[in-house]
């Protein structure tokens, strides 16, 4: 793997000034476990299924098929092109309590993977290097 390449650590315990952690949510904004709970922590607000929220962003996961988390992935990279001053920290979003794996997940972020404030975990930058997705 390139070193130059923008990873989110795989535990974040704290934010710098600028840092959004990004983390998979329901619709309904109930943030009570895993990353989303986490999220709490950085001003994650209950009943904020998707987008900011104090230092966070919120994509829905919780569905059946990883195709319909696509439209909500596109916004959030929408997003973070239009904040370039923030540095966005993809979690393995819907790869816990959703059920996806990296492989169905990291294809969605492809277009991530050019835009500079965003950081994407190992395991989907690998899947994106592998897919020649770039």
């Amino acid at each position: 793997m390139d070193p130059n390449l923008r990873i989110t650590p795989e535990h974040i315990e704290s934010l710098s000034e600028g840092e959004v952690f990004v983390f998979g949510s329901n619709l309904r904004g109930m943030h009570g476990a895993g990353a989303a709970r986490a999220a709490l922590r950085w001003g994650a607000e209950t009943g904020v299924g998707e987008g900011p929220s104090g230092s966070t962003y919120a994509i829905p996961t919780m569905f059946a098929t990883a195709a319909e988390i696509a439209p909500y992935v596109d916004r959030f990279i929408a997003y973070a092109r239009r904040h370039p001053g923030l540095k966005f920290l993809v979690t393995k979003i819907g790869c816990g309590i959703a059920g996806f794996t990296v492989s169905e997940i990291a294809p969605l972020f492809s277009a991530a993977a050019e835009v500079e404030n965003i950081y994407l975990p190992a395991e989907f930058r690998d899947i994106i290097t592998q897919l020649n997705i770039q």
